[in-house]
């Protein structure tokens, strides 16, 4: 059996913030633990991970298990490659750019890759951070390199291994679409060679392609998910179905962390189907009631029987109309520094702006409500989740059954969507699953169980991205220039209490909250942040504190322009200077492609227009909007984007068009979460809104071309849509917007 444990915590997280590279080296292991796939599929170039064992010999010392092939590849006897994914597939697209970027370097046959998610194992751990993560957009921008030398040394053992049959040196041959050639017509398929390939060493070091070489990467790519996400196969977390399984339902209490004061569950016993009716702790201190049955609905049907008696005596009861005025009080107060440039020019300067911005709470909402199978076994457990950090979540299961983190196995799933929820510091429903299970065990349930959260569940379930409020004064003159900009921010920070606190708040001040203020703008800025505690659970939201600051920045950015007479694409330019060129060049791109200035636009549409970076990349958005029975109305986005390279431009495409209307969708009425006395007062579709397809404006998509190393693109899309369609909005009206979802009354 594999010793499948994953590194200490705190060493991960050092390595996630130092960026240090510099991770233990592989083990050295026996000659011949090689691993068959079986006779009649061929060889793995390896299975799983510190798999020297994959190969004959050792690894070299300076390898580490994320640079070992035999953890990603593996060939069968027909020539199909199996690339195995280090990251969560939630839409975003990388179970397909990841094996496009191995099998550009591996001169596979693209018609016979194919994809899987991995585990828990320390190889699929980000190379970068040395923990496993989906998220921060890292995934291409983290694992190109890698995933490109992964490919290479496969290739390289491959043709050393058809260089030994024929007894010629490797230099002479070459591959291309899946086979090795030489001289006078041989040819030897990738299935033939990888038996031979797997007993030979893994060469240290690989010459990678010239990019100008590239036959896969930059061009539209089908993704390999598409015909089953498309026709309904594709299995996600969900669907998971071992033998015997059982499913689990909890009532959760009403307020944060309060505790059970009596239960009833003589009619949820009742109920057909019903296996146990367990009394569990549940996240943040709170008590809740597990209902166990052999479907959902029994169980839901059962849970809903319950007489449950709550006590919130002890649990503070957060109430969203007294939470705003204990914010703006708080905005008057004297706070933590981020920036704190001389103020003294705003007293006397010629033009003045003074904002108040409020953004309020928002669920994750992703179409596939949280779930997690565990199944017990005298081994240990293995859980099949849709995890974000699985490594993490593996660590917590550990803990929580009293296990060794090296006898818990996670088994990722393709999950449907996530947006930050399924990266929870926590593990708050993955240790509420194991939970369940451990005490479903003890109730004599000796069988997998599967927990499974309603809509409802996870509406009111917590970890929203924070409610925010912002407060400007802005100080300009007659052209524009900014002489002294006093800004404050207040809300919970997402970090507090969490394993990245005391790495990432640094001077009393989240990073994660003021991300995305003043670039690219060299503005004299004071900062001033408050993180007051509230007794709601918060969370990244897709983007994280650019949800906010973008929309800030860029609508007084907007505001500036107009005031002064200036078209707001030019002031910008001017702003920005040549100190960033991204910036300009995809602001530059999104004003070319839209016709922007130049075409005469609808009466009643006004344009609008923004650009932020966040991630790394940058997104400008050109958009016209109107106004239709006091209703903003968005109708085209033209997207400029700058990523560097772009592996598959189709993924780019997507995830532009899917944050752009999710972004969309943070300005729709009823999309906020509020609460009165303690309890959130949203609960499903019906009064939480999110952008559907009706709501989808048309989008046109550009990148900059560029070979410089890709930057993330699954959260960069979002920020600047809301900002921009504001812009449009205040055009026609004249007034500005500071408030999402927007309010034009």
């Amino acid at each position: 059996m594999f010793n499948e444990s994953t590194q200490e915590l705190p060493r991960a997280l050092q390595l996630m913030l130092a960026r240090d590279q510099d991770t233990p080296a592989a083990a050295e292991l026996p000659r011949r633990a090689f691993l068959k796939l079986g006779a009649a599929s061929g060889f793995a170039l390896g299975v799983f991970p510190l798999l020297s064992q994959a190969q004959g010999t050792a690894a070299p010392a300076a390898l580490k298990p994320t640079q070992l092939p035999g953890a990603f590849v593996a060939i069968a006897a027909d020539g199909t490659v199996t690339v195995t994914v280090n990251r969560l597939e939630f839409g975003q697209g990388v179970q397909t750019a990841l094996p496009m970027i191995l099998a550009e370097e591996l001169d596979a046959d693209w018609s016979k890759v194919r994809s899987q998610l991995g585990t828990n194992h320390m190889a699929y751990a980000d190379p970068m951070f040395g923990m496993h993560l989906t998220g921060g957009s890292n995934s291409i921008k983290h694992s190109f390199t890698q995933y490109r030398e992964l490919g290479a040394r496969a290739r390289a053992m491959l043709v050393q291994a058809a260089a030994t049959r024929w007894r010629v040196d490797a230099a002479s041959l070459r591959t291309q679409n899946g086979v090795v050639l030489g001289a006078g017509g041989r040819r030897l398929g990738y299935g033939e060679l990888a038996e031979a390939a797997m007993a030979l060493p893994v060469p240290a070091s690989v010459k990678l392609k010239d990019p100008k070489q590239f036959r896969l990467i930059g061009h539209p790519t089908t993704r390999l998910d598409a015909a089953s996400k498309s026709s309904g196969r594709q299995d996600f977390g969900i669907d998971v179905r071992r033998p015997g399984q059982l499913t689990a339902v909890v009532a959760r209490p009403p307020v944060f962390g309060a505790k059970l004061k009596s239960v009833d569950d003589t009619a949820a016993r009742a109920v057909k189907g019903v296996k146990a009716v367990l009394r569990v702790p549940l996240d943040r201190g709170a008590e809740g009631v597990a209902v166990i049955a052999d479907g959902y609905w029994p169980a839901k049907t059962a849970r809903d029987a319950l007489k449950l008696e709550w006590d919130t005596a002890a649990v503070e009861k957060v109430d969203s109309a007294r939470q705003l005025v204990q914010y703006r009080e708080l905005a008057g107060q004297p706070g933590a520094k981020h920036f704190d440039a001389d103020m003294a020019p705003l007293a006397n300067a010629p033009k003045k702006i003074e904002a108040e911005f409020v953004f309020p709470y928002l669920a994750h909402a992703p179409m596939e409500p949280l779930n997690c199978t565990v199944e017990l076994s005298e081994q240990g457990a293995t859980l099949w989740v849709g995890s974000q950090m699985p490594g993490l979540d593996g660590m917590a299961a550990a803990r929580t059954l009293g296990l060794k983190p090296e006898q818990v196995k996670v088994l990722v799933q393709s999950a449907g969507g996530g947006f930050g929820r399924r990266a929870i510091p926590t593990s708050d429903y993955v240790v509420e699953a194991c939970t369940i299970a451990k005490a479903a065990q003890t109730a004599g349930l000796r069988v997998p169980v599967r927990t499974l959260w309603s809509r409802e569940d996870d509406i009111k379930g917590g970890y929203y991205r924070p409610m925010h409020l912002h407060r400007a004064q802005v100080g300009f003159d007659a052209s524009g220039k900014v002489l002294a900009w006093d800004h404050v921010i207040v809300g919970q920070s997402i970090l507090a209490g969490s394993p990245f606190e005391a790495m990432m708040v640094k001077n009393g001040v989240d990073a994660t909250a003021v991300e995305g203020m003043r670039t690219p703008y060299p503005l004299p800025m004071r900062l001033t942040v408050h993180h007051p505690k509230q007794n709601v659970p918060v969370l990244w939201w897709r983007s994280v504190g650019s949800t906010h600051t973008a929309f800030v920045m860029e609508t007084l950015i907007d505001q500036i322009a107009r005031e002064t007479s200036q078209d707001p694409v030019a002031y910008r330019m001017k702003l920005m200077g040549a100190e960033h060129p991204r910036h300009r060049a995809a602001l530059q791109l999104a004003v070319d492609k839209s016709g922007y200035g130049k075409k005469q636009l609808p009466a009643g549409r006004a344009w609008g227009v923004a650009v932020h970076e966040s991630f790394e990349s940058v997104v400008a958005y050109v958009v016209e909007a109107s106004v239709k029975d006091g209703q903003p109305v968005l109708h085209t986005v033209t997207a400029g984007v700058h990523c560097n390279l772009v592996v598959n431009p189709r993924t780019v495409e997507a995830q532009v068009q899917g944050a752009a209307l999710m972004g969309l969708g943070m300005c729709l009425p009823g999309a906020a979460i509020t609460l009165k006395d303690g309890v959130v007062e949203q609960q499903n579709f019906g009064d939480y809104t999110v952008a559907r397809m009706t709501d989808m404006p048309a989008i046109s998509v550009h990148t900059v071309p560029s070979a410089e190393p890709p930057t993330g693109m699954g959260e960069p899309g979002l920020p600047p849509l809301a900002p921009a369609f504001a812009n449009a909005i205040s055009r026609l009206t004249g007034k500005p917007l500071r408030e999402l979802p927007f309010k034009l009354a």
